[in-house]
């Protein structure tokens, strides 16, 4: 048996026994560089991997994100971005879960966590689904699904997290996961009705809007579009670093609270208070999963697993799709952030080697792990709606999810088969240019 094997069998057997991410991941970077280095050299090397990251600037894009997300979550926006929504597609059959789906959508372009967008949207979409006589099916379905996309549509957590750990460029993940972030939401729209004509539904509407009214809905909108396009336009554009967009999102984020009249000091000292909590608890995950990727490196892993990859030939596709079924299977047992941290080191050298863009990669890995989310018998987003709506069973929240899944399958292969839906905006140049050799 390799040295790497036992490191892992022992690591998913802390994870099973309920261990947290951070420390399983710690002790077996620790354990598994003192069992191949000794002790003197191991502790050198990981206090200065520790020392040398913890002085990293590009680290400070986490607390300021997280901050933003905080603020918006205080500020009410959501309440305004569903009823916007709704304004657009009540006339349609389904129009209360599609209007849920965009609304998750557009409070994740300024939030950034998928199981706050998870709850803040259970409470104000769920009352009005029930009050028209939709499903709870259906209903928490819809929810927990468009909830994912907060871990996808920019700023995300945790393409911050990749970026660090693959020093991939943020602000190219930031604009990659855009395009594939406004197709789950179309999918997701398509997966309501699958839904409703599986369930055998017939759902109320209600007279549609004239175009000046549902234009008007707008306006409610305009803090989140205005707060999005600065801290994104910020980064396209140049004027701005990622890490300075995260500081200027998180001021932002402060006078849209202040613009909505949410802003109080009580609220200041949870937004701070939550602030905190988080980064500590998401450092504590970040530096466990860098002293993993020390003993990856040192234990020969990579390049062990590349060599059973090589099964598939040079098939690019084939591995691919082998890491697919892997992550799929991954997500059955682990949770969404986990799953990153305990591969994202094993993986991004070989797909590397390969020729695949690491950008790209992030991406495709995200998408994956919104499945993670919803998914049993861990899909957290299920257990965040089960929280809230006490009155609503598990098994009917992941029965109503099926649909959801089915359509996020169809993203990834989507995603594989159409790399520039993730490239063309992180690189405009070699898109246009591609365009123009087609034509």
């Amino acid at each position: 048996m390799q040295h790497w094997e036992v490191g892992v069998a022992v690591l998913i057997g802390l994870l099973l026994c309920g261990v947290p991410i951070a420390f399983a991941l710690a002790g077996i970077g620790l354990f598994g560089t003192v069992a191949i280095i000794g002790w003197t050299p191991a502790l050198s090397l990981l206090g200065s991997v520790f020392f040398d990251n913890g002085r990293n600037y590009s680290l400070s894009v986490l607390p300021l994100f997280l901050m933003m997300g905080n603020f918006v979550v205080q500020s009410g926006i959501a309440t305004e971005l569903y009823g916007s929504a709704y304004a657009w597609l009540r006339h349609r059959k389904g129009g209360l879960a599609m209007a849920t789906v965009v609304a998750c959508g557009a409070f994740s372009s300024v939030c950034g966590s998928s199981m706050a967008t998870a709850a803040t949207m259970t409470r104000i979409s769920l009352p009005s689904m029930r009050r028209f006589g939709y499903p709870d099916q259906l209903s928490t379905a819809a929810i927990a699904a468009g909830g994912t996309l907060g871990i996808l549509i920019p700023p995300s957590v945790i393409l911050v997290f990749y970026g660090i750990m693959t020093q991939q460029d943020i602000g190219k993940l930031f604009l990659a996961g855009i395009v594939p972030g406004i197709l789950g939401v179309v999918l997701y729209a398509v997966a309501v009705r699958i839904s409703m004509r599986m369930q055998g539904l017939d759902l109320p509407v209600e007279p549609k809007l004239p175009l000046r009214a549902r234009f008007g809905a707008l306006r409610g909108t305009a803090g989140a579009i205005v707060l999005f396009v600065f801290v994104m336009g910020g980064i396209y554009t140049g004027v701005f670093t990622p890490t300075e967009s995260a500081g200027m999102g998180a001021f932002g984020a402060l006078m849209l609270t202040i613009a909505m009249g949410k802003f109080s000091w009580a609220r200041m000292a949870n937004v701070l208070y939550d602030t905190t909590k988080t980064t500590a608890m998401m450092f504590f995950i970040l530096f466990g999963a860098l002293a993993f990727t020390n003993y990856v490196n040192m234990s020969g892993m990579t390049a062990d697993i590349q060599s059973m990859l090589s099964v598939f030939g040079t098939s690019p596709v084939a591995l691919i799709a082998c890491i697919l079924v892997i992550y799929l299977i991954l997500g059955c047992m682990l949770e969404g952030l986990s799953m990153i941290m305990l591969t994202v080191p094993v993986f991004y050298p070989i797909v590397a080697a390969q020729g695949f863009d690491l950008i790209w990669f992030g991406v495709f890995v995200v998408v994956i792990t919104e499945i993670s989310y919803i998914t049993p018998p861990v899909g957290m987003n299920a257990f965040v709606l089960r929280s809230v709506v006490r009155d609503v069973e598990l098994r009917v929240i992941f029965r109503g999810l099926m649909p959801f899944v089915a359509v996020d399958v169809v993203r990834i292969a989507l995603l594989i088969a159409c790399p520039w839906l993730v490239l063309a905006l992180p690189y405009p140049d070699q898109f246009i240019a591609a365009i123009k050799a087609l034509l």
